[in-house]
């Protein structure tokens, strides 16, 4: 009789594991868009899912918008793919670390609260654990609360 119980509390505990991990859900999407995650690719759709590790995909005519926990938006433009890296975020305190690789396309970003990370005494200073950075294969960009765009060609 015990161990069914305890089934359902180690069941209980890997389920609120896995939500935990969302960091953000797919607002709109349009053409060819999907969420890679390990081999696996899904398509894009509106109210999808993001876990860190996922990569955004694009197709010539694809597109898709995005909100994150901390209130981040992303635009994600056609032919583009996209890391979401690392996403560790406190609401509570606001404080947390985001980072984001283009490796090819565009994406046009207005920063959420993940950007008024403290860290060493300086908001939004670089750091593991500070802030936000958007990496490109010829650039890494330190983010401290703003709109951008950021493309990286073919």
């Amino acid at each position: 009789m015990h161990r069914p119980a305890l089934l359902l509390v180690t069941l209980g505990v890997l389920l609120s594991t896995q939500a935990s991990a969302e960091i953000g859900r797919v607002k709109s999407a349009v053409g060819p868009a999907s969420v890679q995650r390990g081999e696996t690719h899904i398509p894009a759709s509106i109210g999808q899912e993001l876990m860190p590790g996922d990569w955004l995909e694009t197709g010539k005519d694809g597109r898709m918008s995005l909100t994150f926990a901390d209130d981040t938006r992303f635009a994600v433009g056609p032919d583009s793919r996209i890391a979401l890296t690392k996403f560790d975020y406190d609401p509570t305190s606001q404080n947390g670390s985001f980072i984001a690789e283009v490796e090819r396309g565009s994406v046009a970003v207005v920063s959420g609260r993940i950007t008024k990370t403290r860290c060493g005494g300086q908001t939004g200073s670089s750091g593991p654990n500070c802030g936000m950075e958007v990496r490109t294969p010829d650039s890494t960009l330190g983010i401290h609360g703003t709109r951008f765009i950021v493309t990286v060609p073919r």
